[in-house]
């Protein structure tokens, strides 16, 4: 186990990312570089108001402490009190037309620590598609793309394991209904020793390299579409399920606020305009319903 190698992964990763991004938008990331008082600190580039992109951002972080917050050892109580070190890159984007979808990465990797005891490392991260206006060749691609990157480290089964993860994870209890149409999910791999590091950070890289091919072409078919007030309002309106997830159930999000993070990098995730409306529902047949009945079901896209 080498965090170093990974440090170096996730830096490098963040670069490329952001280089492809700017030039797809056509305007540069700012970029500001952060420190945690606790220990350590991070990179976060961020995109507001530019030619595709109304904001994204893509975050490097490195923190480390004495003990591992609530929120990292709520499924592990074992490690309660362990130090911890925990790098990754997180992104999220969020474009101006509702014809394209909002879209979700991150990689990360944790390892705990005590006193005379080996110490414990895992690795977690995924990718999911939130469109607004679906469409099924879009849908198909982002699946497919993440079908492509699980299948050498474990097959169709692994796929589906990781798939129906994200399904679970991605899922507003209080509104019963997914986030988006997913992608995959994974956590606590090689944290239980039955996945070596090779292993576990090869999946992890090979999910997060795919990430450009699995976007960039389904917002390259959709930003010339045109759209109007009716598009934005429903947009706004379902970004909404967007924070709320956020901010209730997204473990990355906990994390970060209770290691005391910095905050402005962890909530650069929220979209920069939301709606909120009472007991609402689309009109019958429309385009919006379609979005419910047909993308908001669970389904197997490839």
């Amino acid at each position: 186990m080498d965090s170093g190698i990974v440090k170096h992964y996730l830096l490098e990763l963040q670069r490329r990312i952001v280089d492809r991004l700017a030039a797809f938008d056509g305007n540069a990331f700012r970029t500001d570089t952060w420190e945690r008082p606790a220990g350590g600190g991070g990179i976060t580039q961020v995109i507001e108001e530019g030619g595709f992109f109304e904001r994204g951002g893509v975050n490097f972080s490195h923190v480390m402490g004495n003990g591992m917050p609530a929120s990292a050892t709520a499924h592990r109580p074992e490690l309660a009190g362990r130090g911890f070190e925990a790098m990754g890159v997180s992104l999220v984007l969020h474009p101006r037309n509702p014809y394209c979808p909002t879209v979700h990465m991150n990689v990360r990797f944790f390892v705990a620590t005590a006193e005379d005891k080996a110490p414990v490392w895992w690795f977690g991260g995924g990718m999911d598609l939130t469109p607004y206006y679906g469409f099924e060749e879009d849908v198909r691609h982002f699946h497919a793309a993440c079908k492509a990157a699980v299948l050498p480290f474990g097959g169709d089964a692994e796929h589906r394991r990781l798939k129906d993860w994200c399904d679970r994870y991605f899922f507003l209890k209080h509104r019963n209904e997914p986030r988006g149409v997913g992608g995959l999910f994974f956590d606590d791999l090689g944290a239980d020793g039955s996945t070596d590091f090779g292993q576990a950070f090869g999946l992890t890289r090979s999910v997060a390299d795919s990430f450009l091919d699995a976007y960039l072409p389904i917002a390259e078919r959709r930003r010339q579409i045109a759209y109007g007030e009716r598009e934005r309002d429903f947009q706004a309106y379902r970004r909404g399920r967007y924070v709320e997830f956020n901010l209730v159930f997204d473990r990355g999000t906990l994390f970060g606020l209770q290691s005391g993070g910095r905050t402005e990098s962890i909530l650069m995730s929220m979209p920069p305009v939301v709606k909120w409306r009472y007991d609402w529902s689309p009109e019958p047949g429309s385009h919006e319903a379609r979005l419910y009945e047909i993308f908001l079901q669970p389904r197997d896209w490839v």
